[in-house]
């Protein structure tokens, strides 16, 4: 009877690989020991990734280089200096790393890139609770993080989020004990948001609000179950949402929320929110690691006149999951826990599954569960969109430090998820794009071509993807923008490959896309080219 047994367990093993090894999506190892656990993720204008954790922790595996240690009589492990990192750029390109100096603690703080490409980032905890940072990307190896000595924000931002505005300058929303708004350059004074204070309940679930800016200027401002049209030049709240069914969906209950793509078709006038997961009320209360996450999704146009809640179910529970935009206008649900809430080692269950979400599927078939990973990535996991269509994973310490002999350690590895799209049978519908210009202004129509090994049928798009700020599984300032574009053109191609010209038009105006750096991806039947970077200017 053991043999039996033995038997049968063997034939699940067997037919739970071949499933695995089915389902689309495939995994690679970047690097084994990124040195710092990544909080944080930004995808910068040269392609380069900053990774950011938080200080005031003790060392971390990465030193900074000599003559940059962090010295703060204040700190709790390491009062006479940490001459380690706890920031980092790294080069997807090459899979290297170059340490950076972070000096105030940006645990749990937000950020956002201005039009010209410098990181803003704002926040903390302790002696970064109201501290601006900024890092400008470069091609020496020299930029650092600068801590700037002025301004300070006007509030304590811990837990906030940012956005950044059509005339290019940055929103902060809320943050523990903040119900308030400012802006970066400080232009306007600080706003009372009493919305915000209005979403909070015992176990807060009003931090990380998810903020959209609509293609109409105003935002769409998400806390709790509960959702405002929020206008950012005069502080009103417009309009007040129906409530989403589920429970609480904002920290410490762990949902996750986008916007889905911008399109001309409607003349950019039409915007979705998709809203999925979350905990249970009271898991984080009352430290209920196992309780079951939400399976649902709320999907709604929050520029119609009188919108309404689409519910959705997942194919399993998730907290913590980060949505990654792809160029295609799918969305990727990637990361977290299937129970218990956000917090120090207060989940369960990893969800090891991407989802792929085809937002123009029949209702019931949006969902396509996907390859799965190894490695956990539970509490401060993020995920990017890299120029090269896949998605960086990085980050996962639900530990109040490092804690590397524990069910769920704090995790170091570097890790790349590639769809679908970029499987080696596509490889000859996929486009490369081999001249693009690298700046462009509004309403401006220019040319780009793209050479493809096999003849294009139907419509090459081009699209605009926005580089976020990834953090406790939301991306601040996250969007996907299709262009208006004509018809593929062949024109004289060589070496065995076809060649087109594709005639675009940029976006109209700052609403639809703010000023800033986006990944331009030419799209064939479903596959994206390698990006290239274009700096969208107002003029």
């Amino acid at each position: 009877m053991a043999d039996v047994h033995v038997h049968l367990l063997l034939i699940l093993i067997v037919l739970t690989a071949r499933a695995h090894a089915q389902l689309p999506g495939t995994w690679e190892l970047l690097l084994e020991n990124a040195g710092i656990a990544s909080m944080h993720t930004a995808v910068t204008h040269l392609g380069t990734v900053v990774l950011l954790d938080r200080t005031d922790i003790g060392p971390s595996l990465l030193n900074l280089t000599s003559g940059h240690c962090r010295v703060d009589p204040t700190d709790r492990l390491l009062p006479r200096g940490d001459c380690t990192a706890h920031s980092a750029l790294f080069d997807p390109a090459t899979n290297t790393l170059r340490p950076l100096s972070i000096i105030t603690d940006t645990w749990c703080s937000s950020g956002q890139f201005l039009p010209d490409g410098t990181l803003i980032q704002t926040g903390g905890d302790l002696d970064g609770l109201r501290r601006i940072r900024s890092f400008s990307p470069c091609i020496d190896g020299r930029c650092d993080w600068v801590e700037l000595a002025s301004p300070l924000l006007s509030a304590g931002r811990w837990y906030a989020t940012n956005q950044i505005l059509p005339d290019g300058t940055i929103i902060i929303v809320g943050g523990r004990a903040a119900p308030s708004v400012e802006f970066y350059p400080a232009s306007r004074h600080l706003r009372p948001f009493p919305f915000l204070a209005e979403a909070r309940d015992k176990q807060m679930d009003n931090l990380y609000p998810f903020v959209h800016l609509l293609p109409d200027g105003h935002l769409f401002v998400f806390a709790n179950a509960r959702a405002v049209l929020y206008n950012p030049s005069t502080g009103q709240v417009l309009f007040e949402y129906p409530p989403l069914d589920g429970g609480p969906r904002n920290y410490p209950s762990a949902g996750s929320s986008s916007m889905l793509a911008l399109d001309p078709a409607d003349g950019y006038t039409k915007a979705e929110i998709l809203v999925c997961g979350g905990a249970q009320y009271g898991a984080f209360l009352h430290r209920e690691t196992d309780a079951p996450a939400g399976t649902t999704c709320g999907r709604i146009v929050a520029t119609d006149p009188d919108p309404v809640w689409a519910v959705e179910m997942m194919p399993f529970p998730r907290i913590m999951g980060d949505m990654v935009m792809l160029p295609t206008g799918d969305l990727l649900v990637i990361n977290g826990a299937q129970a218990g809430s956000q917090g120090f080692e207060m989940a369960s269950n990893p969800c090891l599954n991407p989802l792929l979400y085809r937002p123009n599927e029949p209702t019931g078939l949006r969902f396509m569960t996907l390859n799965p990973t190894a490695i956990p990535r539970m509490y401060h996991s993020t995920a990017n969109l890299l120029p090269d269509g896949r998605v960086l994973v990085a980050g996962s310490n639900p530990h109040y430090f490092y804690k590397f002999k524990a069910e769920f350690p704090t995790e170091l590895r570097l890790e790349a998820f590639s769809p679908e799209y970029l499987s080696p049978d596509r490889a000859n519908i996929r486009p490369a794009i081999e001249v693009a210009p690298e700046k462009v202004g509004y309403g401006m129509e220019f040319v780009v071509e793209v050479v493809v090994s096999l003849p294009v049928v139907g419509v090459v798009e081009l699209n605009l993807a926005s580089a976020p700020f990834a953090t406790h599984s939301f991306s601040q300032g996250q969007r996907l923008v299709r262009l208006e574009v004509s018809p593929a053109e062949e024109v004289a191609g060589g070496d065995g490959v076809h060649r087109y010209r594709i005639g675009c038009k940029a976006p109209p105006r700052g609403e639809v896309s703010p000023p800033g750096y986006y990944m331009a991806f030419a799209v064939n039947q479903g596959v994206p080219s390698v990006a290239r970077w274009i700096q969208l200017t107002p003029s």
